[in-house]
């Protein structure tokens, strides 16, 4: 095989359910996936997202070096409801349907050319096609020029996974060394590739929207936290700690955005017996007017249920005015709100288990138990100490620019590309275009 030095002869192929599309926007695979996508494109290689998109929505749309393929699309009219409403129906497709196309029309011209891809495929809905992909590239002969990763961002769906067919077709990756030793009874030695940051994930709120943020709510301790309804994310810990402030006269307000999962109704449930007082709150505005908007005439709450999208926009608001950002879980693969936190300057409070990033004191707020007394102690003395809590912020900044995207994919992704393989010294290395 020719030896590669030209960066634009490398395609990459992104298999993933979530992406970009409103659709098949469901959390933090969307948010990775997106940005990987645009950053990849950015750098100057052909890049291509396969993903369940908007049904109504282009099959194939360009944008610059970037391709977005949606696929399910026939599937997905009958399932209105995001990526995963009739998941297994478009996860049997997408295994079947998406390799001989994507072999068929992308992979073989390019490869036949004497250039090499990289596929990239993200969780247990891909694994299959991964499979169906290796083999037809066997076939064909090609399998030599393609490198083929397959990526874990949590847990969901192991108990589906052929682990030995997986780890013979494709690298195995995962997100953060916690993931890395829950895969380790599976027989699996995962590479750690950590998820990354987008350029807007940088930019500071407007400041007089900011200063409105702090002013309406004085001194109270404002609590945000942004997770799914689910008992891995602690939320109940978030009540009892919200509940504990109060106690202590000190008027919390917990601002908080779940998902749709039925756990929201133990959590609720949990503040009325505390006796929190909720409003649920839903806007039309987008961006930072939105949360101020659904942030307005709270009285005397001491829980705030946003029932609206969140834009990032508004995220960067909260994430910036909040005393702190709950971002702990009992079982956290990589805690990526805890990282956009730091990344404009807000006190992140984490877990201590996917949070490679969090150093105790030092950037963060790291919590080891599940006592609410462990937050509210460490919260007063910061409060105490206000300098302290600055050199912090400051800090998880600084921290959080060494997760933008380039950074990871230069020193995680292209690295591992370059010396993970047997065949490195056939082929040149992976850069940036230009």
């Amino acid at each position: 095989m020719p030896d590669m030095h030209a960066a634009d002869r490398v395609q990459f192929h992104i298999l993933s359910f979530e992406g970009p599309d409103r659709y098949a926007f469901a959390g933090g695979i969307a948010s990775r996936i997106s940005g990987l996508a645009e950053t990849l494109a950015g750098l100057g290689h052909e890049t291509h997202l396969w993903f369940i998109g908007d049904p109504e929505l282009p099959g194939h749309e360009r944008r610059g070096d970037l391709s977005l393929h949606r696929w399910c699309q026939w599937i997905s009219r009958f399932h209105p409801n995001g990526v995963y409403d009739g998941e297994e129906g478009k996860q049997t497709d997408y295994a079947r349907s998406l390799p001989p196309f994507l072999l068929a029309n992308h992979l073989r011209p390019h490869l036949l050319d004497g250039g090499r891809a990289v596929v990239l495929a993200e969780e247990w809905q891909s694994a299959n096609a991964v499979l169906h992909l290796d083999r037809l590239l066997r076939s064909a002969g090609l399998r030599a020029q393609v490198d083929i990763l397959w990526n874990a961002n949590n847990v969901f769906g192991f108990e589906r996974i052929d682990w030995p067919r997986l780890a013979g077709a494709a690298t195995i990756t995962t997100v953060s060394r916690y993931m890395r030793h829950c895969m380790r009874p599976l027989g699996v030695e995962a590479v750690v590739i950590p998820n990354g940051l987008s350029p807007d994930a940088f930019e500071m709120p407007d400041r007089a929207a900011l200063n409105e943020f702090r002013y309406r709510f004085g001194d109270r301790p404002v609590l945000a936290k942004m997770a799914r309804w689910d008992p891995d994310k602690r939320w109940l810990l978030a009540i009892e700690t919200t509940a504990e402030l109060k106690r202590r006269g000190l008027r919390p307000l917990l601002i908080a955005r779940g998902g749709l999962e039925a756990h929201g109704h133990e959590v609720l449930a949990a503040a009325r017996a505390a006796g929190l007082h909720i409003l649920d709150r839903r806007w039309d505005e987008p961006g930072e007017k939105g949360l101020l908007q659904a942030l307005s005439a709270i009285n005397g709450a001491e829980v705030v249920n946003l029932r609206s999208h969140v834009d990032p926009q508004a995220r960067r608001l909260l994430f910036r005015g909040a005393s702190a950002v709950l971002a702990n879980s009992g079982h956290e693969p990589f805690g990526l709100v805890g990282l956009e936190a730091m990344a404009v300057g807000g006190l992140a409070c984490t877990g201590y288990s996917g949070e490679d990033y969090a150093v105790a004191g030092r950037n963060a707020v790291v919590l080891q138990t599940g006592d609410p007394r462990e937050f509210v102690d460490q919260y007063l003395r910061l409060r105490d100490d206000p300098m302290e809590e600055q050199a912090i912020r400051r800090s998880g900044r600084v921290t959080s620019r060494q997760y933008a995207w380039p950074e990871v994919i230069e020193r995680n992704l292209f690295q591992w590309l370059e010396v993970g393989s047997s065949r490195a010294s056939t082929r040149g290395p992976i850069r940036a275009a230009g």
